[in-house]
């Protein structure tokens, strides 16, 4: 059972303080999650020579937090990523989301300016499990029906970092939860993942049109540079003239995971920091991957000044398609009236054998 301590994290500019509780095992490995945005602050874990590294992009403050635009570490919802002109239709009823993302600012990411990764999370403490809770009222958002949601963090004794999601709605809505943690598994010092190797468990990706949103068509990774069924340099194809990288301005991209029993955790994707021997495996219950390379970073400055530039992270959001909500044959993220969703994701680091 996991060790947790509490302690502030600074002030947002509205005066309410933050929260940082940090989860740490028997063997010293630890996950600092704070209550704005319920982010994961901090994931630490040996490294081949024993050394701790912190694995997890972030900050050091509260404030860092507010003042960044990607999502760091945060619980988004209740959409993550895209949805077409911010629109959805539920039971004929079309819901207006709030328009933040596309040239010309047309189309719902991440729900919104102010979605659950900006929201200040209750938490509670339970038999060495963190519970993070946020009420989001009907109307919030855009979204109907007024919405719970619980999202539990475990750290087991063999550094695997669980999250587990449960939602409940008294009226149908859009329920589509992920966590959007920047992962350098060589540790925060380091300036770029290109070295580092992954692997996805996926042989088709949903193809996107030139703002990210899928169109529609699913295509075979086979003969192009989203093949990453075997063990592949993330820098390795990067920049090939491939219309999709080329729109992405690198991977941000949904893969269709090929293990989706209901219900069931399959392994989502591996990846090995090259220089540290850190290893990362995915968990999910969910069918799709969305696999982001970290194009847009812009050299803000992070944990101890250092400078998150172009590349120099990555995320893996399980999640529903992107854009599903305009494409009825992809599964569909419907959270039904009085039921509860349910999902987890696991981060199980470990080191290369």
């Amino acid at each position: 059972m996991a060790e947790i301590t509490k302690s502030e994290f600074g002030r947002l500019q509205n005066g309410s303080m933050v929260y940082l509780y940090r989860l740490k095992n028997s063997s010293g490995a630890s996950a600092g999650i704070i209550t704005y945005g319920a982010r994961l602050q901090s994931f630490l874990v040996p490294d081949k020579n024993g050394k701790m590294q912190d694995i997890v992009r972030g900050f050091d403050d509260a404030a860092g937090y507010e003042a960044e635009a990607f999502y760091m570490g945060a619980i988004v919802g209740r959409h993550a990523n895209r949805i077409q002109h911010a629109r959805v239709t539920i039971n004929g009823v079309d819901y207006q989301l709030e328009a933040n993302d596309g040239p010309r600012q047309t189309n719902s990411l991440h729900s919104g300016s102010r979605g659950f990764h900006c929201q200040l999370w209750g938490a509670a403490e339970q038999e060495g499990k963190l519970i993070m809770t946020y009420f989001s009222p009907d109307g919030d958002g855009g979204f109907p029906g007024n919405f719970k949601v619980h999202v539990t963090y475990e750290l087991t004794e063999d550094n695997a970092l669980r999250i587990s999601y449960e939602a409940f709605s008294d009226a149908d809505t859009i329920c589509n939860l992920t966590n959007h943690s920047y992962f350098n598994l060589n540790g925060c010092q380091d300036g770029s993942i290109l070295g580092h190797r992954l692997q996805i468990f996926a042989d088709r990706l949903t193809e996107a049109d030139a703002e990210s949103l899928p169109n529609g068509t699913i295509y075979q990774a086979a003969g192009t540079p989203m093949d990453f069924r075997q063990l592949t340099a993330i820098g390795e194809r990067i920049d090939d003239s491939f219309q999709q990288l080329q729109w992405g301005a690198g991977y941000d991209h949904n893969w269709i995971l090929s293990d989706q029993k209901e219900t069931s955790l399959h392994k989502a994707a591996y990846a090995e920091g090259d220089k540290s021997g850190i290893s990362l495996t995915v968990y999910t219950d969910l069918p799709g991957l969305q696999f982001y390379s970290g194009n847009f970073l812009d050299g803000t400055p992070g944990k101890g000044g250092i400078s998150y530039g172009k590349r120099s992270s990555f995320a893996l959001e399980t999640q529903y398609y992107p854009n599903s909500p305009a494409h009825p044959e992809f599964p569909q993220p419907i959270l039904k009236k009085d039921e509860t969703w349910k999902s987890v994701t696991v981060f199980a680091a470990g080191t290369v054998k």
